[in-house]
């Protein structure tokens, strides 16, 4: 299961002992594994800064989980016949070139004084991540509506090749001697017949209309559902002989047998088909490489939009825990008051006891709500922020981190 309950409560003696109460009322049940989560010393500022900034983190929150799960989930778009990879390529960066899965990064948090230095003030520090993850929710709009440009031509070329011979090209079915070329009277026209009216077409072709050549008619192929035949007549007798086959449901293609607009058609095709691999070129590496070495995973080159979206990926989401950390940092400071005296704790709950350890929770904070009741979320309370559906005595907040829809 990969949802966690990032909570706190305050000191009691110290916060070793906050620890110890909870950690011996839940994981010695099996009702959740559990982990100390570290927040340094953050400057605190005035209370009214802090309420403020309060309903401030709660959108930004939103606002960047949104954005972690658009990158997510267009890593499973662009990688498409490879979703398998998808999850190995969503990790988050934890520093000397070490790369964590995502439960490992939420469970070992620390604190990336690089990123984002504590001797800054709360409210910069939050500036700072809602300024790089919207620079990355941009630089994704315009990174996405290119590639989708890309696919969707290719789409497109792609169609043109498959489908009912009403509609599909012919490029790659015709040859140039199926045809009566640069001839000033006579012309090659290109006919869909149902297969169940191949002796139909057979018995009455030369007498749609006048001037059709004798057993001029050839089957060049077949799909599921009809036969392409070609028919030689001579152009003065073209808009008859249309006629007269659509009155008989033979469907004449408006087809023009040139090289050069069938090759630049062709050309165009592997082009945007060259573009599209490029940019995730590394999977299909990694699946050669996988296959020559038994099995056993290897490094290889990977595409600019790939590696794009893995390293934002990796910067959205580690915003996002740290907008947690904040969040857990202000709303504990409102709570329970100043100085600041809490322990942050990250939980990761057992599926089939969810309900007992809410209740276990309940019964341990209680006391530091007076009416030690579940407030509504409809309520408006200065200073706490009840962007959750509940409010607990103590503080709460869920990081969910299934974060792929697959269909």
């Amino acid at each position: 299961m990969t949802e966690f309950w990032l909570i706190s409560a305050p000191g009691e003696k110290n916060c070793q002992q906050t620890w110890d109460k909870m950690n011996t009322a839940t994981a010695q049940t099996n009702l959740s594994t559990n982990h100390k989560f570290n927040i340094p010393e953050l400057k605190v500022g005035t209370l009214d800064i802090l309420v403020g900034l309060s309903d401030e983190l709660a959108k930004l929150d939103s606002f960047v989980e949104s954005v972690v799960r658009k990158v997510a989930q267009y890593m499973a778009d662009v990688l498409e016949d490879s979703r398998d990879k998808v999850q190995e390529n969503l990790l988050a960066n934890g520093g000397k070139y070490l790369k964590f899965d995502l439960v490992t990064y939420v469970t070992r948090f620390h604190w990336d004084m690089a990123k984002y230095p504590i001797k800054q003030s709360l409210k910069n520090i939050s500036e700072i991540m809602s300024k790089q993850v919207s620079q990355i929710d941009n630089d994704l709009k315009a990174r996405a509506s290119a590639y989708n440009s890309l696919k969707g031509n290719l789409q497109s070329l792609e169609r043109k090749n498959v489908g009912s011979l009403l509609t599909r090209s012919l490029a790659d079915i015709v040859k140039k001697e199926d045809f009566v070329l640069d001839s000033e009277y006579l012309i090659t026209l290109l006919v869909v017949v149902p297969k169940t009216s191949y002796p139909d077409w057979e018995k009455t072709y030369e007498t749609l209309s006048e001037m059709v050549v004798p057993r001029s008619t050839k089957l060049l192929f077949e799909d599921q559902d009809s036969g392409l035949f070609s028919v030689t007549l001579f152009r003065k007798a073209i808009d008859d002989f249309k006629h007269k086959a659509r009155e008989n449901k033979f469907m004449v293609r408006d087809f023009q047998y040139n090289e050069e607009e069938m090759k630049a058609d062709k050309e165009a095709m592997t082009r945007l088909s060259t573009d599209k691999k490029k940019q995730f070129v590394c999977v299909q590496l990694e699946k050669k490489i996988s296959n020559d070495n038994n099995g056993q995973s290897a490094s290889a080159p990977q595409g600019p939009l790939v590696r794009w979206l893995k390293v934002n990926f990796s910067e959205a989401f580690i915003a996002w825990i740290h907008i947690k950390a904040l969040r857990v940092f202000t709303e504990s400071v409102l709570r329970y008051g100043l100085p600041v005296n809490f322990q942050a704790m990250l939980l990761q709950p057992n599926r089939r006891n969810m309900k007992k350890l809410r209740e276990v929770l309940q019964d341990l904070y209680k006391h530091l709500d007076s009416s030690g009741t579940v407030i509504d979320a409809s309520m408006d309370i200065p200073g706490l922020n009840l962007s959750q559906q509940e409010y607990y005595p103590y503080v709460y907040y869920k990081i969910d981190c299934n974060l792929l829809d697959f269909k």
